[in-house]
């Protein structure tokens, strides 16, 4: 049953990544929208996920938090190498573009695993985590072909890594027939992941997104992103 509603999740994705390319022609809604639903995704799913999930505290701070600020970090430090060594530090290369894509054909996964260990508990609470893992996959398939292209890869590396993001839940669900994960690991993965999405959003996409573009309909696009995950959430809990 599980494999079968990841197939759902698998649908959705590549509905949002088709939904990406077909808007070329008003970029910056898209990186508006992209930015307001990672914003999303990271403050009211990922982050509160892994708070709930990895438990334990270091040094008086949630390990989860002390994660999420590392992935900040290290998503910062991988932007910022080529400027300290010589290089424009206003060239994306795109290479960082296809190790944030992925990353959520990694989250994804988790996703599926997600689903999985959710049917093991009951069907009641498998299908309310598909449910929130069939709606926001849609943001996952949208944000990976965006990423993707952001940062300079050619159009069928977008589509190959939204593919790959398309197929994860199905993979992951169908992992747990086989394994499980403990539960502060995937707590702790998720900090992690979340730092690095929430700066790709604030220092990469949202600036691209304002840069001599009006402001008022790529802001209502942000907003619009991170409100539709607060439904997608509310309606999943």
């Amino acid at each position: 049953m599980a494999v079968y509603v990841a197939l759902g999740a698998f649908l959705m994705t590549l509905a949002g990544g088709w939904t990406a390319q077909r808007v070329t022609d008003r970029r910056h809604l898209v990186l508006g929208l992209a930015g307001g639903l990672m914003l999303g995704v990271v403050g009211l799913d990922l982050l509160p996920e892994a708070l709930d999930a990895a438990g334990t505290e270091v040094f008086g701070v949630p390990a989860a938090l002390l994660l999420f600020v590392t992935g900040f970090l290290l998503a910062h430090l991988v932007e910022r190498l080529p400027a300290a060594h010589g290089g424009d530090e206003h060239h994306r290369t795109p290479e960082v573009g296809l190790t944030a894509a992925g990353a959520m054909v990694v989250h994804s996964a988790m996703d599926g695993v997600a689903i999985g260990a959710a049917f093991q508990i009951g069907e009641g609470m498998g299908v309310a985590v598909a449910l929130a893992v069939v709606a926001h996959d849609f943001a996952d398939g949208f944000n990976t072909f965006t990423i993707t292209t952001l940062y300079g890869n050619a159009r069928r590396r977008a589509i190959a890594m939204l593919f790959a993001d398309a197929v994860a839940p199905v993979v992951g669900a169908a992992s747990t027939l086989l394994l499980s994960i403990p539960e502060p690991v995937l707590g702790g993965y998720l900090g992690l992941f979340g730092g690095a999405l929430l700066y790709l959003a604030a220092a990469e996409i949202l600036p691209e997104a304002h840069h001599k573009h009006p402001v008022g309909p790529t802001l209502l696009c942000t907003v619009g992103g991170a409100a539709f995950m607060w439904l997608v959430v509310g309606i999943a809990e």
